[in-house]
């Protein structure tokens, strides 16, 4: 194959984007296009179905991007790995995670790619942080602080779709739509919690029934601890992270990486020091980092090359499940008012969603 026979599967406003961006990439050729209403893309070129499934097994495509509404992202991707097609989801991979699971039992040809529009995995500045950890720039991790309330929305925003912010249509609100990116680094830099305890605001700033702010203590295997508060309530808002392992601390914050690097282990000088009020001696760095990444056009064209060449997937669907399910936890302990363990109950977490979603 020289050349992937691309399709779209929703032509909203992240759909279009994606057919711009994917409209100037070499070894790309948008080749048909998807949506229910067809005279809603009389201005694009190309093939036009408004089935999926009629799309799936037209013969025109070798891969497709699913831009659909969340709920539909399962049964898209699953028709589409049963026809022999390369699947791109935009996030999140699922709205719950019995459905991600169904998707990669569906994934049983693994010459196939399938992944999921995390395209902040692409950013230098994570990337940075990723290999400092995984190079024990910290030693063993003890906590980790996200505060990421910048996510301010409107009512103007809730009120642009009658999807939006709705059980039936979205499957949640800020956990589902603003966060898989912050949840998918959360998990890609510490790895999953074993249990979960959220507080979760329904409709606290914004007449809406889904959650717009949410707080959440993570507890990890090792007997790290974390801590996670968003919300698109607030402003002007926050984003800070804090990483602290034995040997310092990692924070970023409006773009600035720091490291706070101990001379000796936390654990270590807290055995040895005669002292009684004394702390470990540190440094302070900041990390370069250059460059913003390409973002959304830097995952089409990994996907291109996955394809093509066989490059390793950015986020390959099996890890975009595992922020799926970090996501779900805090949902779900927030709905049930009591901490959850990981690996999730995920036929609980169906049973709440349809529940809720039936009285949308």
């Amino acid at each position: 194959m020289h050349k992937i026979r691309l399709g779209i599967v929703g032509l909203g406003i992240m759909g279009r984007r994606y057919y711009a961006m994917l409209r100037t990439l070499a070894g790309v050729e948008v080749t048909a296009l998807c949506v229910r209403h067809l005279d809603t893309i009389d201005d694009l070129p190309g093939a036009k179905f408004a089935d999926y499934r009629k799309l799936c097994a037209s013969g025109q495509i070798d891969a497709v991007i699913i831009a659909t509404p969340h709920y539909s992202h399962p049964q898209v991707a699953i028709e589409a790995l049963h026809h022999g097609i390369h699947v791109l989801v935009d996030k999140p991979l699922a709205v719950h995670v019995a459905d991600g699971h169904r998707m990669l039992v569906a994934h049983r040809d693994k010459t196939l790619r399938f992944g999921v529009m995390l395209q902040e995995r692409s950013r230098p500045l994570y990337v940075t942080i990723k290999s400092m950890i995984e190079g024990g720039v910290l030693g063993g991790i003890r906590r980790v602080h996200w505060i990421v309330t910048d996510w301010f929305r409107s009512q103007a925003y809730y009120q642009s779709s009658p999807w939006r912010a709705t059980w039936k249509g979205e499957g949640g609100g800020l956990l589902i739509n603003q966060c898989p990116h912050n949840l998918d680094l959360l998990q890609w830099f510490v790895g999953l919690p074993v249990r979960v305890t959220a507080h979760i605001a329904l409709g606290k700033y914004h007449p809406i029934e889904v959650e717009d702010e949410v707080n959440a203590f993570l507890e990890y295997p090792n007997g790290a601890t974390g801590v996670f508060s968003a919300s698109t309530g607030e402003a002007p808002g926050t984003n800070r992270l804090e990483i602290a392992g034995e040997k310092g601390k990692l924070v970023l914050e409006q773009g600035k990486l720091t490291l706070f690097e101990n001379a000796i282990e936390t654990s270590v000088f807290s055995r040895t020091t005669p002292d009684l009020f004394a702390r470990p001696p540190y440094q302070v760095r900041d990390i370069a980092v250059h460059g913003e990444g390409e973002g959304h056009t830097g995952v089409l064209k990994n996907f291109r090359d996955a394809i093509l060449h066989g490059v390793p997937l950015l986020a390959p669907a099996e890890e975009a499940l595992a922020s799926l399910e970090l996501g779900n936890a805090m949902l779900l302990s927030g709905l049930l008012q009591r901490p959850v363990d990981v690996p999730l109950d995920t036929a609980c977490m169906e049973r709440e969603l349809l529940r809720l979603a039936a009285g949308s």
